[in-house]
């Protein structure tokens, strides 16, 4: 794309930029928190948008100023100054067109939410519930790296160890954009502790990324919510045995894409405070019709990209880790290292990148910018 069409596209979006500037300021919008909400956010997008044409600006008038001096300046030193300068102008210039083109390439709205992650073992019975739980270690590890929230939800531990299901949300900035691509089938091969053999053995666990809902995208009628209470079992001291803290809901739910009434079931043990649990159970329910009412938005999202990046089909195997050769391997991209111990400890933003760098390739391809 040329220079010139370039600045034309992100000229256009000043007067949507000082629209918006001025809007967010409005008391009446301030009221609308979902209009506020929305608006924020474009206002920061243009933002850097912007920021990135002025910068792409200074860059092309950089080279233009140094292509004069190399043409008019007979002294070696200027001359040699002005090359370095001609060089750094031209890698910033196309550092800041590929800046551009994605920004300009619709952003998925879901990427800047919380996610809730949902861990489960599949194939290989007791050894499936403890490569779960290393799954579970590992994400843990990572949002500390990276100063998230994380709380877990519920949680089904297995025989021998490990979970055969732990449901967790982590709370942070852009949670669910970088948290996405771990959505799919993961095999482990290793020896499991519980073989006397020394034989290699292959497990999986299915990893699934939701965005989390928010409270004004879905429709839920509180009214016809039917809450029970229970005494919550298990650690924690006598208050939890005691006070009935646990909670229980049940929803009747119309599936639109059926039509269909469905009564949804969930429980919250969290905490040993009652409303903390409601809210918890509340943003649950939530977040399940949310994934339920947007499946099909995320099909067509998926098939129109034709993005080697999963979209979350948990029968496609995403990745495989493999104990003694010390290698993981990402089938979707290729790629391998073999620093399995560190990856395990949470060290996996490395790979995240190269999947982000991919996708982004295709939104490109796609937009035929």
């Amino acid at each position: 794309m040329a220079a010139s069409s370039l600045i034309e596209r992100l000229d256009i979006l000043e007067p949507r930029f000082e629209e918006v500037s001025t809007l967010i300021t409005d008391p009446a919008v301030i009221a609308d928190q979902q209009r506020y909400v929305r608006l924020t956010k474009e206002y920061h997008d243009l933002e850097r948008m912007l920021q990135a044409k002025r910068e792409y600006v200074n860059a092309l008038a950089a080279v233009e100023e140094s292509k004069q001096i190399l043409a008019g300046e007979e002294d070696e030193e200027m001359r040699q100054l002005a090359r370095q300068e001609l060089e750094e102008a031209q890698t910033c210039i196309s550092e800041l067109e590929e800046r551009i083109k994605l920004m300009l390439v619709p952003a998925d709205p879901d990427d800047a939410k919380n996610a809730v992650v949902e861990i489960r073992g599949g194939t290989g019975g007791d050894e499936a519930a403890l490569f779960a739980g290393d799954l579970f270690r590992m994400y843990q590890k990572f949002a500390e790296s990276k100063g998230w929230d994380l709380a877990v939800s519920s949680y089904s531990e297995g025989a021998a160890g490990g979970y055969k299901e732990i449901v967790f949300t982590l709370t942070g900035a852009g949670v669910y954009g970088v948290m996405k691509y771990e959505s799919g089938v993961h095999r482990v091969q290793r020896v499991p502790a519980t073989e006397t053999q020394g034989r290699v053995h292959t497990s999986a666990a299915t990893v699934a990324v939701l965005p989390e809902a928010q409270e004004f995208e879905v429709e839920i009628h509180e009214g016809e919510i039917r809450w029970d209470t229970f005494r919550s079992g298990g650690a924690g001291g006598q208050n939890v045995n005691k006070v009935e803290s646990g909670v229980r809901l049940r929803y009747n739910w119309k599936n639109p894409n059926t039509g269909q009434v469905e009564e949804i079931l969930i429980e919250c043990t969290e905490t040993r405070d009652q409303p903390k649990n409601k809210e918890r159970a509340l943003s649950r329910l939530r977040t399940f019709i949310y994934d339920r009412e947007h499946q099909k938005y995320l099909d067509d999202i998926a098939s129109r990209r034709k993005t080697m990046v999963s979209t979350g089909d948990r029968s496609a195997k995403i990745r495989t880790y493999n104990f003694p050769q010390g290698r993981i391997t990402d089938h979707r991209i290729n790629y391998t290292i073999y620093n399995l111990q560190g990856f395990m400890n949470g060290d996996i933003q490395d790979c995240i990148d190269k999947l982000t760098v991919a996708e982004n390739t295709e939104k490109l391809k796609s937009a035929e910018l």
